[in-house]
């Protein structure tokens, strides 16, 4: 059973189109990988996904429900209550600190203002910036950023992860740990996460990846072949150069 799916989605920008039909469904749990050339129509797919952009054609189903014919307000609240985003700079509020940017989804979503900051601290915790919750976002590190982002996304318990490049503004290895800690904690949480990426070592995260050129998904790998190694702390050499060589 498919959680979130596009069926034959298009979408173009002015007179250059973006989707030419691209469809792909990721079921619950799954940690799904989009990959592609740049202006490929890979983050466009994710935004139709998502219900950010509304495709010129197609249908997009989430939960049993189409998403695409759902009014603005209607999909507003699914973005705030059941879907949690991850994009590469963090998109993370300047003027708050760690604790509030975390606190402020479930705040919008009424929540109580003490469980709020509660749950955002004890989420810092798990990842290990407990005693970063009440500095501003500019006196972290790009890590550190990145890290509080994928709180603020975890914090709502959501039902869908959406993350476009997540480590595209990290070096290797701080990125390497942004993905061991938002894909392990997506898998604890049985969160299904679609992670837009350009990077095979991102990619190889993945139980499913698939590869859209000129908007079209033009082949899908299909579940790994070793399934533990994409559950392990980080992707093997061997998983990550099997991903390169099928994008190239």
């Amino acid at each position: 059973m498919s959680l979130i799916e596009a069926r034959d989605v298009h979408k173009s920008f002015g007179t250059t189109p973006a989707l030419r039909g691209a469809s792909v469904a990721a079921g619950q749990g799954e940690i799904l990988a989009i990959m592609g050339p740049s202006g490929s129509g890979k983050s466009t797919l994710l935004h139709c996904l998502a219900g950010i952009f509304t495709p010129d054609a197609g249908e997009v189903w989430f939960d049993g429900r189409r998403l695409d014919t759902l009014d603005e307000a209607a999909r507003t609240k699914l973005r705030r209550t059941a879907f949690g985003f991850v994009f590469q700079f963090g998109q993370l509020v300047p003027e708050l600190t760690a604790a509030d940017n975390v606190a402020l989804p479930l705040l919008l979503n009424r929540g109580r203002r003490r469980q709020a900051y509660d749950t955002a601290r004890t989420w810092l915790g798990q990842l290990g910036l407990a005693d970063k919750g009440g500095r501003r976002t500019g006196e972290l590190s790009g890590g550190e950023a990145q890290r509080v982002a994928v709180a603020r996304a975890l914090a709502l318990a959501p039902k869908v992860i959406f993350a476009d490049e997540p480590t595209g503004s990290l070096d290797s290895l701080t990125g390497e740990k942004v993905m061991d800690l938002l894909t392990g904690l997506a898998r604890d949480q049985g969160t299904t996460t679609v992670i837009v990426t350009h990077d095979a070592r991102v990619a190889a995260y993945a139980d499913r990846v698939i590869m859209v050129r000129d908007g079209l998904v033009s082949f899908d790998l299909g579940p790994a072949d070793e399934p533990a190694a994409r559950h392990a702390a980080s992707p093997s050499s061997a998983s990550s150069s099997s991903v390169a060589k099928a994008v190239n």
